[in-house]
């Protein structure tokens, strides 16, 4: 690697980005900057030959890693002081969230912003110094004011020269600010089950309220979403507001009439939009990572596996909820994008993103973002084929001659001319300016949409895939299928067995690859083979939440146990088992070597926090395993969090399934039986058409496989599995109901 490494000295570095298995690494590899792998052996370098680390971390489909890639890590200048000053580090973001989450929350602390591609300069005791995003290349038109890299990289490398001692001060008080950041939220000085104001009342119910009026007062009345631009889907927080009114009767009452409906309105029409929205690609399938403009008209053209994974359900629910087709519609498009190349792997298991860029026909070399999926006025029409049809589809989707995208949101002028595809004009009014029955309008669509993308498959190179399989995410994918496929059994039957296969699959191919049986642990990604990094909390909670749905819909007991080893597996290596006055489970495990601070995560971004899906596993459990250690250690989760739920509830929707856990029980309903009863076919069919955030189903007897599950649970181990009922227990008794009263139960109108 190196010719020497004297410290301060002389050292002769080469690229080895392709030493690594990550698709965004290797796409480095032909740079001339000297770029290292995230080791051991480079740490220990930096160290021997005091040098600063620039650490550079995005992910494969990020347009503008891409774009700085281009200007900066290929001109022959800037690798040149990179690779005589510094030890250049690049990072893949999505194999090591737990090195990103580090210095993005050293560069929102000190700038109040973030993103990617995340670019930070390290002493080499691993302390930021200096960081931000994208810095225009030498050649660049943006580089100008100072504020160019070339500027910045001359600056920093002089000042580490000049003035060590206070670049090293600097970055120690910067990171023992960070360190007293990530230690809040464990309630010290507090005695455990103590609440805010010193008694054992715990988490009050009304912070959902508070939750609500947070996002009412950011919410977008207009298009739907919450605050400006850029507007990202927020899954998490969608959900939450969803389900305020699909719990027990006294959350209800608690949060009001007004905030509940309100809150469905909220999301209803946000989604609506984003499925009528250039997000959603209206020719192929899945949605694009985020809008660019307020209303949802123009995407960032990445498409990405967790955003999908996360809104494959909340359409699901809506649906469930509201039953407006749409919703379905959109459901099932998700899980098509999900089960088809190249997102689902052949081998089983679903890859991680498509780029955003991609070159706009075979015979040219230059990659522009939005490339696949934008359409010039002519080439739509040609498209088509049919002048009529042509017509009609420009006005459902806005296409224009002159295009759609305003200048002002085309940064780069790749986008002048060209449209992205938003409908505009609703089935109703395009059949009636076209004087068409609303039928053959439909068909219109359906013909058109089949032929726009046989075209961009024909003549467009697809986007760039990042065929990493990561744990976390597929943990999402396999819950949204296996709970889709549960509420489509009887209406859909084959739409729900390929979404069942593609979930079983998954989560087979995690358990073949990615775990150990011997030591019950995960690895965190597959390519080329199982990767050296070993699974976060998050791959754990992701993947309990999906075997639990996965346990829901097919109820095999073998997802439940393996659900059960997993959580032993995340207390035994995350839980902070510290003090009585702590609690929450760290992102990394207790000996990651290469980590300057272990924190926690709490608030709900991109993806779920791993806390709040890890409390509602341990309530989940309880409920379904009888086990009630797990549901002390979900309210001591959700308690580890009091702080800043109270001053910022609307950040920490993922915890509030929690709040109301830890007041209210998961009820268990326990169906037993022959498959052919009528009862039991009657509450089968209600439950899984029924959003219950507040209880989960166990079936015993008929095809079910349950010897693990009696076992485990000594209450369900009495009971009589083949006669035909429906109970509902809790603690060691089980009241029988009927079938009719589920919906009245479970929404605590019924005693």
């Amino acid at each position: 690697m190196s010719a020497s490494a004297s410290k301060g000295g002389f050292v002769s570095l080469s690229n080895r980005c392709n030493e690594s298995k990550s698709p965004y690494v290797r796409s480095h590899s032909n740079n001339p900057t000297a770029w290292q792998l995230w080791s051991p052996e480079t740490l220990e370098l930096s160290k021997r030959t005091n040098r600063l680390l620039f650490v550079s971390i995005g992910y494969s489909a990020c347009h503008w890693c891409h774009v700085m890639a281009h200007e900066s890590f290929m001109d022959d200048r800037i690798a040149q002081l990179l690779n005589e000053h510094f030890i250049p580090v690049k990072v893949d973001r999505e194999e090591r969230p737990d090195v990103d989450k580090v210095y993005m929350d050293f560069l929102q602390a000190t700038t109040g912003g973030g993103g990617w591609p995340l670019n930070v300069f390290v002493t080499p005791d691993l302390q930021p110094l200096f960081g931000g995003t994208y810095w225009p290349g030498p050649k660049s038109e943006r580089a100008h004011h100072g504020g160019g890299f070339e500027t910045i990289l001359t600056k920093v490398a002089s000042a580490w020269k000049e003035q060590e001692a206070r670049c090293r001060e600097s970055a120690s008080n910067i990171t023992d600010q960070l360190r007293q950041f990530a230690q809040e939220g464990t309630l010290s000085g507090r005695r455990s089950g103590e609440g805010i104001d010193g008694s054992d009342d715990g988490l009050e119910l009304e912070l959902l309220e508070e939750a609500y009026d947070h996002y009412k007062s950011r919410y977008d009345e207009q298009n739907g979403g919450f605050g400006g631009a850029p507007k990202f889907p927020t899954p998490s927080h969608l959900s939450f507001l969803l389900r305020l009114g699909e719990w027990d009767g006294i959350v209800k009452d608690i949060v009001g009439d007004d905030a509940v409906q309100n809150s469905q309105k909220m999301v209803v029409k946000t989604l609506d939009n984003m499925a009528k929205g250039g997000i959603k690609d209206q020719v192929g399938h899945g949605f694009a990572r985020y809008s660019v403009t307020k209303d949802w008209s123009l995407p960032h053209f990445e498409k990405m596996l967790y955003d999908n994974a996360q809104l494959l359900p909340l359409y699901l629910d809506a649906w469930l909820i509201t039953k407006n087709p749409l919703f379905l519609e959109t459901a099932h498009d998700i899980a098509t994008y999900l089960t088809s190349s190249p997102i689902q792997s052949p081998a089983g298991g679903f890859h991680a993103s498509e780029d955003a860029d991609s070159a706009p026909s075979a015979s040219e070399k230059e990659h522009k973002e939005g490339a696949f999926y934008v359409w010039s006025h002519s080439e739509f029409y040609k498209a088509l084929t049919d002048e009529k049809l042509a017509s009609i589809l420009a006005k459902h989707w806005n296409v224009k001659p002159n295009g759609n995208v305003s200048p002002k949101h085309d940064i780069q002028g790749e986008l002048k001319g060209l449209n992205t595809l938003c409908v505009t004009l609703s089935i109703t009014d395009l059949s009636q300016q076209f004087g068409l029955s609303e039928q053959d309008t439909v068909q219109a669509i359906q013909i058109g949409r089949q032929r726009l993308s046989d075209w961009r498959d024909q003549h467009r190179p697809r986007p760039l895939l990042d065929d990493k399989i990561v744990v976390s995410w597929n943990g999402l994918a396999i819950g949204g299928l296996a709970r889709t496929s549960a509420a489509l059994k009887e209406s859909e039957p084959a739409a729900s067995r390929r979404y069942l296969e593609a979930a079983v699959s998954a989560s087979q191919f995690i358990r073949r690859e990615l775990y150990d049986s011997q030591t019950k642990t995960l690895r965190r990604v597959y390519r080329e083979g199982p990767g050296a990094t070993a699974g976060f909390a998050d791959d754990y909670a992701f993947l309990i939440s999906g075997l639990i749905d996965l346990y829901e819909a097919t109820f095999d007991d073998s997802y439940l146990q393996w659900a059960d080893e997993l959580q032993q597996s995340q207390i035994q290596h995350f839980a902070d088992n510290e003090s009585e006055t702590k609690g929450g489970f760290f992102g990394t495990p207790a000996l990651a070597p290469d980590i300057l601070i272990r924190s926690k995560d709490a608030m709900d971004n991109a993806e779920p926090s791993a806390n709040g899906v890890s409390a509602t596993n341990l309530f989940r459990l309880s409920s379904l395993l009888d086990d009630s250690n797990y549901s002390a250690l979900a309210t001591r989760t959700a308690k580890a969090f009091e702080v800043e739920m109270v001053q910022h509830p609307g950040l920490f929707t993922g915890l509030m399934s929690a709040v109301v856990n830890s007041r209210l029980d998961v009820k268990p309903i326990v169906i037993s039986g022959t498959d052919a009863s009528s009862e039991v076919k009657s509450a089968l069919s209600q439950l899984h058409q029924m959003v219950r955030p507040g209880s989960t189903v166990v079936r015993l007897g008929g095809d079910s496989k349950s010897d693990w599950l009696r076992q485990r649970n000594e209450v369900l181990g009495s009971i009589e599995q083949d006669r035909d009922m429906v109970q509902v227990c809790e603690g060691t008794s089980c009241k029988l109901i009927k079938a009719a009263e589920l919906q009245e139960l479970l929404k605590g109108t019924h005693v």
